[in-house]
């Protein structure tokens, strides 16, 4: 008997009508940058919308069928996370949910073409800070006037972890692999605006959590 190679996260379930309520107007905000800043761009065009370490796929599958007005381009560097998403695609994906495409953030350039919006759920934690780099430069590079950055995660604000248990695990983190650790948002929004991106919001989310929000000008 084959085994499903569909993953599941319990965090998903949790966090991913919180995250679209945030989601929704940055990327609407995206598509109608696009429109007014491209005269030759018709009525109907679409946001497509990569997300990097798309992990499960449960996000891309969920906010694919939420949103069914964008194309969605999900990616990770993982054999097994390509395989969940794959599958999870074949089994209940939207049309405007895409194959997903092996990335690593790090490696450029990035196997994607044209993108209006950039989204990483839990991603700089659990990397080290070359990806937060490297994910800047990228952004910068790639995203047209009006691209949306989205982050969520947990972040230190102010040098400080806003909650005990965010303080555990972090320690957790970096007892896995020293190079990972919560984030300081004022570092990585200063890495950001080097790179010429704009803070447009940030948003407290439960369990806490952030959602970041920033736009190339």
């Amino acid at each position: 008997m084959s085994v499903d190679p569909r993953l599941s996260s319990p965090a998903v379930a949790r966090n991913r009508a919180p995250l679209l309520e945030v989601l929704e107007p940055a990327l609407r905000e995206a598509l109608s940058e696009a429109l007014s800043e491209a005269l030759s761009v018709s009525s109907d065009a679409r946001l497509r919308v990569l997300e990097l370490a798309s992990g499960s796929g449960e996000h891309a599958l969920y906010f694919s069928r939420a949103l069914p007005w964008l194309d969605w381009q999900p990616s990770d560097p993982s054999v097994d996370a390509l395989a969940s998403i794959r599958a999870w695609r074949a089994v209940e994906g939207p049309a405007n949910l895409a194959e997903p495409v092996a990335l690593d953030v790090t490696r450029s350039p990035w196997p994607v073409g044209d993108i209006g919006a950039l989204v990483a759920i839990n991603l700089l934690h659990i990397s080290p800070w070359a990806v937060t780099e490297a994910l800047m430069v990228e952004a910068a590079a790639r995203l047209p006037v009006g691209g949306v950055l989205f982050l969520y995660g947990p972040f230190r604000r102010g040098g400080e972890h806003t909650a005990p248990s965010n303080a555990a695990f972090d320690a957790s983190l970096r007892s896995r692999d020293p190079r990972w650790g919560i984030r300081d948002l004022e570092a990585v929004m200063a890495c950001a605006e080097a790179r010429g991106l704009s803070p447009v919001r940030v948003v407290e989310m439960p369990a806490n959590n952030l959602s970041v929000v920033l736009r190339k000008p």
